[in-house]
């Protein structure tokens, strides 16, 4: 009881202090003297086939080792967050010293013992520990070929590479196949073999990055096909656009010329005629403004975690990927208050503080409300998924005292210096009608195909994305992932432009929600591909696995989707905003 209080004081206090900067995962420096201890911690067990869903390693009945004192250990945030349950294995390891195979416990193997081994080798079941940092995998067992027999693999067999007083490289072999039987003793056995190696400390990771899968010609090939793609949609939409827009800029300056009895009797059409409407506000403007708000602080958090795993190789800690983006994403709550808190006051909203609230807490909301949903399925499965009562309330306290606040500043910034609705353009008191046009320049119609392009040039990205995700892959080519993000930007903003200018050209002004779905369409056609992805790419069963996926996907999608919606209407508002400063309006 003393414990678990002592675990949410700490993690409450981890939070305030705003420490979840990438640090050390581990409680020492990584050096070690001769003969010093080296500890071997337990983490998970788990089915092969479902990464998510894993357990303790001694929810299965393996025993421990007779050496209960340990002197060091640390966890993070985004290790809580992510399930890893670091247990000491009892095991005693010293730095250098060769430990021959011996007995380190006995399992008393009963019915109930049996039944539970015999339920982890049919489902495939996969352990994980670690030693100084560096994971080790290991299969619980085996079945023999008519699936009747069951064996249990007793003997661990280590080998541990060392580079002077650093550990760069470590190696598990799974011997000793004892077929289980019930009402029996089985003796579980480890050795301990050191080695000298020329592996520098620094690259002790490489053996577990996998080369020939995420820069294989086709990665490459994804990447500079999807580049000439923006090329030529880049070059597609100046030419259209210069074109056409200099053709309406010739054809409107002729009508200037006109006297008042010609105009009335000449055919006006086109983008000129919304002038007095294209800046109206957009329909339900709290809800819309939040969302841009919320969309370019997703877009800055993008990108910055990216620069950061670029620079720092995050792969190397545990939970620092995640820790890194619950900082940053807190960090840069001041950008979704500033572009949200704008934006509203742009469009004339009065309700600024119930708009800061939707804004700061939309994406946290949608992200806590399921993994809440996925944590029950997990505390009935009891995997270690399961969030810790301490974990939560230091989310909570970052969402309240330190997103919450950041995005006032934020908001108050953007209401004062740059808030004022300088539009180009007067806005009228009444609204203009909205003529009849072909179905397929309806707005729904516009939303649906706009989002394809920019799948597009993700989608084969997607592929690897979710492989290091949702396999046993450590995703480590961030140029790939920021080049991909930098055409997804410019590809987005294109297309949305040309849907708002046939749009506009229809007489149509209700840009701006059709220029930030469409763009957000993007994200139904990355969830219709992760359909696909879960049915054909890999073996996933069961219900937690199941909701696991598919959730946390949505949670994807849908963020996915704000920015590039944000993304989108930004460039589009940009655009908007040129077209019609340049013509002279009455």
């Amino acid at each position: 009881m003393g414990s678990s209080r002592w675990k949410v004081v700490a993690a409450v206090f981890f939070a305030l202090v705003c420490s979840l900067s990438p640090v050390d995962a581990d409680e020492h420096d990584h050096t070690y003297t001769d003969k010093e201890e080296v500890v071997l911690w337990m983490n998970t067990v788990g089915p092969y086939h479902n990464r998510q869903e894993t357990y303790k390693y001694f929810s299965l009945p393996f025993c421990a080792g007779s050496q209960k004192t340990i002197s060091h250990y640390h966890e993070t945030l985004g290790e809580a967050l992510q399930g890893v349950e670091l247990e000491f294995s009892g095991l005693q390891i010293k730095f250098k010293e060769e430990v021959m195979q011996s007995t380190y416990c006995e399992i008393e193997l009963d019915k109930a013992k049996r039944d539970a081994f015999v339920y982890a080798i049919k489902n495939h079941y996969w352990y994980q520990m670690y030693i100084d940092d560096l994971p080790i995998w290991g299969i619980v067992g085996e079945a023999d070929e008519n699936g009747e027999e069951h064996f249990l693999w007793t003997y661990k067999k280590l080998e541990i590479g060392f580079n002077g007083n650093r550990i760069v490289d470590v190696n598990l072999t799974s011997e000793g196949k004892v077929r289980l039987v019930p009402n029996t003793r089985i003796a579980m056995s480890y050795s301990v073999k050191w080695k000298k190696s020329d592996v520098k400390f620094e690259d002790r990771f490489d053996k577990y990055l996998d080369p020939s899968f995420f820069q294989h010609r086709i990665h490459w090939f994804s990447i500079f096909n999807s580049f000439m793609m923006v090329i030529f949609l880049v070059g597609l939409v100046s030419m259209i656009l210069m074109r056409t827009l200099r053709k309406d800029y010739a054809r409107y300056s002729k009508e200037e010329e006109m006297d008042d009895m010609d105009r009335d009797l000449g055919d006006e059409y086109g983008w000129k005629q919304v002038h007095g409407d294209v800046f109206r506000p957009s329909s339900h403007p709290l809800i819309f403004s939040s969302l841009i708000g919320s969309g370019c602080q997703i877009f800055s958090v993008s990108l910055i975690v990216i620069i950061v795993a670029m620079v720092e190789d995050l792969y190397t800690e545990r939970g620092s990927m995640l820790s890194t983006a619950i900082f940053v994403y807190a960090a840069t709550s001041p950008v979704n208050g500033y572009f949200g808190g704008s934006l509203y006051a742009k469009q004339g909203g009065r309700r600024w503080i119930k708009q800061m609230f939707i804004g700061a807490f939309m994406i946290p909301a949608m992200v806590c409300g399921t993994a809440f949903f996925i944590n029950f399925i997990a505390i009935y499965y009891h995997a270690s998924r399961a969030i810790p009562f301490g974990t939560m309330v230091a989310v909570c306290c970052i969402c309240f005292f330190v997103i919450l606040p950041l995005n006032l500043v934020g908001t108050i910034l953007g209401r004062n210096l740059s808030g004022q609705p300088n539009f180009p353009c007067r806005v009228n008191a009444v609204p203009r009608p909205i003529p009849e046009k072909k179905w397929f320049m309806e707005p729904a119609v516009i939303v649906c195909l706009g989002g394809i392009l920019p799948f597009g040039s993700i989608f084969i990205e997607m592929y690897f994305i979710f492989t290091s995700f949702w396999a046993y892959k450590i995703y480590y080519v961030y140029g790939f992932m920021m080049l991909v993000l930098v055409i997804l930007c410019i590809v987005t903003v294109c297309v949305t432009i040309v849907c708002t200018y046939f749009l506009l050209n229809a007489e149509d002004y209700r840009w701006q929600w059709t220029s930030f779905l469409s763009a957000a369409s993007t994200a139904v056609y990355v969830y219709m591909y992760s359909f696909y992805y879960y049915f054909f790419k890999t073996k996933m069963y069961g219900l937690f696995q199941t909701s696991f996926y598919f959730g946390y996907m949505a949670v994807f999608s849908t963020a996915l989707g704000i920015m590039c919606g944000a993304v989108g209407y930004m460039g589009t508002s940009a655009f908007v905003r040129k077209i019609y400063t340049n013509v002279k309006i009455d």
